[in-house]
């Protein structure tokens, strides 16, 4: 819990939290598009399990980074989700092709750049998580208020 990050802090978590949990929610409200429609095209294992679960860490860790409450703890299934997201579904991209049987799908253009462009949010919110993970909350956050008393 302890931290010497810096008071802007609050806005790195403030939008990991908010776009975790939007996504979080979001799995529920758009199955087919976004939660275990969307897992199966990729396709992962046990959809139907996996992405409600992807769905309640989102949230969960989320709120949890946007409130400030054991957020180095909560960063760490984040990290790992992002990475996910990134070997699932950018990869293939990047190779422009298929990869370990993960699908290809039908972007403007692939590579590099096509990697960049699709990626940007995955990236983001990946140095993100990681950062919350190595400074912490910082002094605006629950952890902060926990740690004084």
């Amino acid at each position: 819990m302890a931290s010497n990050a810096p008071a802007a802090t609050v806005l790195v978590r403030f939008i990991v939290g908010v776009v975790f949990v939007s996504e979080g929610f979001q799995k529920f409200l758009f199955a087919d598009e976004v939660g275990a429609g969307r897992f199966a095209k990729i396709p992962i294992a046990n959809p139907d399990v996996v992405a409600p679960l992807v769905g309640v860490f989102e949230i969960v860790c989320g709120a949890l980074v946007l409130f400030g409450l054991l957020t180095r703890v909560a960063a760490v299934p984040l990290i790992a989700i992002m990475l996910t997201a990134l070997f699932t579904t950018k990869l293939p991209i990047l190779l422009g092709h298929e990869f370990l049987g993960f699908s290809l799908r039908k972007v403007s253009y692939y590579g590099v750049w096509g990697f960049l462009h699709e990626s940007r949010t995955d990236l983001a919110m990946l140095f993100s998580s990681i950062f919350l993970l190595i400074v912490g909350a910082g002094r605006y956050s629950l952890d902060a208020i926990v740690r004084r008393k």
